[in-house]
């Protein structure tokens, strides 16, 4: 993630660990909590899970600022939108709008969001929209951490896993990939969404998986 605010001039490095995945009855996503702009560690304690909807959020990645301006813009739409159709948004039409956006304003805006959530027509589904791209998918995982772990996911992701299962898998992902990238980093931030909304949850640093002894 980065804060355009926080540099003027030179080659900029975004970073970020961010991820959603599937579950039978709902979403798990995840971020790390790392602002960078360069190689200045600019916030330590962002929270990349946004709200669209009560149930549905987006993750962020990109420019910090962009891309809370793209999750600003279509929570205002989808509350328009559902007083328009007199119903709960659907989280494919959440999707639908971050893509719209992102596309029109892929040359002003240096932001990309995974949108997950639950509705009663799909239950829970994980949307990627990067690069104005629409694709859903069991699990997905972007940001500059994710090329890091990208074989853990591989190898460690299968389908019908229970709830408590995604979160473990969720947690050790942005562990992994937080000791790795040093554009992630600081604690874990966890959202599990079902019928019955979302449920968040931090995790500090001393608390995150060990997989090795120091």
């Amino acid at each position: 993630m980065l804060d355009q605010s926080a540099t003027r001039s030179g080659e900029v490095k975004t970073g970020t660990t961010i991820i959603a995945i599937e579950f039978d009855g709902g979403v798990v996503l995840g971020s790390d909590s790392r602002v960078t702009a360069s190689d200045s560690v600019v916030n330590r304690v962002m929270n990349k899970l946004v709200p669209l909807h009560p149930k549905i959020y987006c993750a962020l990645s990109g420019s910090a600022a962009d891309a809370q301006t793209v999750a600003d813009m279509i929570s205002s739409q989808l509350q328009l939108h559902r007083l328009e159709i007199e119903d709960e948004p659907r989280v494919c039409a959440a999707a639908t709008l971050v893509k719209n956006t992102s596309y029109r304003y892929r040359d002003e805006l240096a932001a990309s969001l995974i949108v997950a959530g639950w509705d009663r027509r799909g239950g829970g589904q994980v949307f990627s929209t990067l690069s104005g791209a629409l694709l859903r998918q069991p699990f997905v995982v972007g940001g500059s951490g994710s090329t890091y772990v990208y074989g853990f996911v591989d190898a460690a992701y299968r389908s019908g896993m229970s709830r408590d299962e995604c979160q473990q898998f969720v947690l050790n992902t942005l562990t992994l990939a937080m000791n790795r990238d040093g554009s992630s980093g600081g604690v874990a931030y966890l959202v599990t969404i079902d019928e019955h909304g979302a449920q968040e949850k931090v995790v500090l640093g001393n608390d995150l998986p060990a997989f090795y002894d120091k």
